[in-house]
């Protein structure tokens, strides 16, 4: 049975390995960005985890997927946060937790995206960022 190379090298290299060699082979007008914000992420709480997931690099607690990035629009980038593969069973329609610095865009009551379009957006927006990963952390694990 032939292999498939993606598959192996992915299981052969840790999750902060395969998101190295992503971003070292991404071409993106906003990279600077992106490394920018996945700084922002991974100095909120030292839980958090990251892999490849979607193409792009995701953020995890306890191996849970939770915060994922979305590289495909023009002139910006989004931040999915999500419940992972296995959707908590939510009582009620409202959003996970109150957003008191609106920044997410409540798609679902437990989907939401951050949009970015350049560093200045990115700076601007640094602070709330960090409370609603902590926010959807505690909310989601």
């Amino acid at each position: 049975m032939p292999s498939n190379k993606r598959t192996d090298e992915k299981k052969s290299l840790s999750g902060p390995e395969q998101v190295a060699k992503f971003m070292n082979n991404l071409e993106h007008p906003l990279k600077e960005e992106i490394t920018e914000v996945r700084k922002i992420i991974l100095g909120t709480n030292s839980k958090i985890t990251e892999k490849i997931k979607w193409n792009a690099p995701s953020f995890c607690v306890d191996d849970h997927d939770r915060i994922t990035f979305n590289l495909k629009g023009k002139g910006f980038f989004r931040l999915i946060f999500h419940c992972g593969a296995k959707v908590k069973e939510i009582a009620n329609n409202e959003p996970l937790f109150v957003d008191s610095s609106e920044i997410l865009e409540w798609v679902t009551n437990d989907r939401a995206i951050v949009k970015f379009s350049n560093m200045d957006d990115v700076k601007a927006k640094e602070n709330a960022l960090r409370e609603v990963v902590e926010k959807w952390i505690r909310a989601t694990i």
